[in-house]
């Protein structure tokens, strides 16, 4: 079987993509793309979904990261977007999902917009709530373990 002339092969984008969720927990690469069928399929129907072709071809996790690259249709990028955004839960687990560019290649994709290694949270004890409380802290954010869980917390909220 021959190939197809390079004017009629697909053309393809790739985004490159930020997950994060509570520190304690790890999202695993089958998860994330089942989610990702099902917001593309929910939000834009069989048709579109099925044309757009939303593949997952590089995952990488740590605890309460991730970092994905998404192939898409050239001319679908922005419903792509879209589809993407609509995820906030992935299981049970709450998420925080953000598209941080577009390539024209996986490389261009990976080096421009995937930060490796993921970086992992640093552990502190905090003042919260007139008590001590431990907490994960990444760059501004922090992740204060209390009684009924994890509350997201800034810079200012903590002393």
């Amino acid at each position: 079987m021959r190939h197809l002339p390079k004017h009629l092969r697909p053309r393809w984008r790739y985004l490159g993509v930020e997950i994060e969720t509570w520190p304690n927990t790890r999202v695993s690469r089958g998860q994330f793309q089942r989610e990702l069928y099902f917001s593309a399929q929910n939000l834009l129907g069989d048709a579109v979904s099925a044309r757009m072709d939303c593949r997952l071809l590089g995952f990488d996790a740590v605890e309460g990261m991730a970092s994905a690259v998404v192939r898409v249709r050239r001319g679908d990028v922005e419903p792509a977007r879209a589809a993407i955004a609509c995820i906030d839960t992935i299981g049970e687990t709450p998420v925080r999902v953000r598209v941080r560019g577009v390539g024209g290649t996986v490389r261009s994709c990976e080096e421009r917009y995937i930060r490796r290694p993921l970086e992992t949270p640093e552990e502190r004890t905090v003042a919260f709530e007139n008590s001590e409380q431990q907490a994960f802290v990444r760059q501004q954010r922090v992740a204060v373990c209390t009684d009924s869980g994890f509350a997201g917390a800034t810079d200012f909220d903590i002393e």
